[in-house]
């Protein structure tokens, strides 16, 4: 089988519905089975990457911390398009702590999250075989 550059782009916000689980649950399953897997949070969908939510509290799940599995299967390409946090006054810091081991850096952990100009994102997009909008 042949190698698929897939990109999942998540746009939606993390609660008040199962979108943002169902994009992970099929992150995991793309990157489980060998293919070339990455993923961009735009819009409100860089609200699944806050930090310090407490979703908890009104009975939904944290998908936030569910993120902490991408390392386990080598989801490496992460991005957050730049102006989609800008326009909601968000900033890097704002955003969980993606990290993983790097084998090419004596294990390492190295930030996952890339931040990339709308522009860069596009172009990015051009590049790959499937999309796959959440």
């Amino acid at each position: 089988m042949a190698t698929k550059k897939i990109m999942y782009i998540n746009r939606a916000t993390p609660h008040g519905g199962i979108t943002a689980k169902e994009s992970l649950d099929v992150v995991l399953i793309s990157a489980a089975f060998d293919q070339d897997v990455a993923l961009a949070f735009i819009d409100d969908g860089v609200y699944q990457l806050l930090k310090g939510q407490q979703p908890e509290k009104s009975g939904s799940r944290n998908v936030a911390k569910s993120f902490a599995a991408l390392g386990d299967y080598d989801v490496r390409k992460v991005y957050v398009e730049q102006e989609s946090l800008a326009e909601r006054g968000l900033s890097e810091a704002d955003l969980v702590d993606l990290r993983h081991e790097n084998p090419e850096d004596d294990y390492r952990d190295t930030a996952s999250i890339r931040l990339i100009s709308r522009e860069k994102l596009a172009r990015l997009f051009s590049r790959q075989d499937v999309l796959f909008n959440f």
